[in-house]
């Protein structure tokens, strides 16, 4: 029995992104880096879960996601904090579960979903479409056929793995599961968790990239890619668009590594390590963080340094000494 292969053509425009992928993790030379980081990559992982969220009009902030995650009590929907508490765990199945296992999948699904969605861990019995806010981009295939649809996907991953370069499958894969929304909800969560999941048996670093982060910010893009392919009936234009987010991922994470070089002082180290990405601080906040009594003392070691080297920048750029003043890392 011949295996399904999903329709797709490899273009010289993948070839050429892949290149230039390979050469900045070979840049990343050993993902222990991001290990010995705690900060860095509890930071990341968080950007990740509120992105995702957020592509599925989870309204929470970020630091409202981190506060979840932290056990600290955040004013919302029950929903939205129970959806990050399912996400924190499921990401923290990065790394262990079998990307390849559709029982697995399965599981996970449970733990993304639990106490949210009526079917939780299995496959839908109903009809089900894919939405960008209230438009309709498709509908999903009659839920008789999703079993077989979801082997088929399953089967051939497991052949072509080995054959096909990691970052095709794992784009292939996550339009794939798109299209054929085999869950009554938390798709999308699913599809980029998933492809994190399978790029991370590859290559561990990928367990630290906040490719969701990029997706977030590219919503619109990343919708009209899915649709593009659906038009089309393959989906070249959609591992174009994935790839190239990685790509810029990556960009994101050798920034990282160079901000956390020996070149920094302690007390900028210790600031970076006090602070989330794009979270405004006060400088009163950054002082309860850091254990200190002195402003000047913060001011001199720790803000004006990290100001000098474009590591953080003023919430209120054009009044720098205003009371109001807060501080952003980039």
């Amino acid at each position: 029995m011949d295996v399904y292969k999903p329709p797709f053509t490899i273009t010289n425009c993948m070839v050429t992104v892949i290149s230039q992928i390979a050469e900045k993790l070979g840049h990343i030379s050993n993902y222990r880096e991001f290990e010995s980081k705690p900060y860095l990559r509890r930071n990341n992982r968080i950007r990740s879960i509120h992105s995702s969220l957020a592509i599925e009009a989870n309204s929470l902030s970020l630091d409202e996601v981190k506060g979840v995650i932290d056990g600290k009590t955040v004013i919302g929907q029950q929903k939205e904090i129970q959806e990050v508490k399912n996400a924190y765990r499921a990401y923290e199945e990065i790394g262990t579960l079998d990307p390849y296992s559709l029982e697995d999948l399965k599981r996970i699904h449970g733990i993304m979903t639990y106490m949210t969605v009526a079917e939780s861990g299995i496959f839908r019995q109903g009809g089900e479409g894919v939405f960008d806010g209230d438009r309709c981009i498709f509908m999903a295939p009659p839920a008789k056929l999703v079993p077989d649809l979801m082997d088929q996907l399953f089967t051939w991953m497991r052949h072509a793995a080995g054959e096909i370069h990691p970052l095709i499958l794992s784009s292939v894969f996550h339009y794939e599961f798109v299209f054929i929304h085999p869950f009554s909800d938390g798709n999308g969560r699913m599809a980029r968790l998933w492809q994190t999941g399978l790029l991370s048996q590859w290559n561990p670093v990928f367990q630290y990239l906040p490719i969701e982060s990029r997706i977030h910010e590219y919503q619109s893009a990343y919708y009209d890619a899915i649709s593009g392919c659906h038009s089309a009936g393959k989906s070249d234009s959609f591992i174009e668009f994935m790839l190239d987010k990685i790509n810029e991922t990556l960009d994101l994470a050798l920034t990282q590594a160079s901000s956390d070089n020996a070149y920094l002082s302690e007390y900028v180290q210790r600031l970076l390590g006090a602070m989330e990405y794009d979270v405004p601080y006060t400088a009163t906040q950054i002082m309860t963080a850091l254990h200190l009594k002195s402003r000047e003392t913060l001011r001199k070691h720790y803000i004006n340094p990290a100001l000098e080297m474009g590591l953080i920048v003023m919430g209120v750029p054009d009044k720098p000494t205003s009371r109001n003043q807060t501080y952003i890392r980039k």
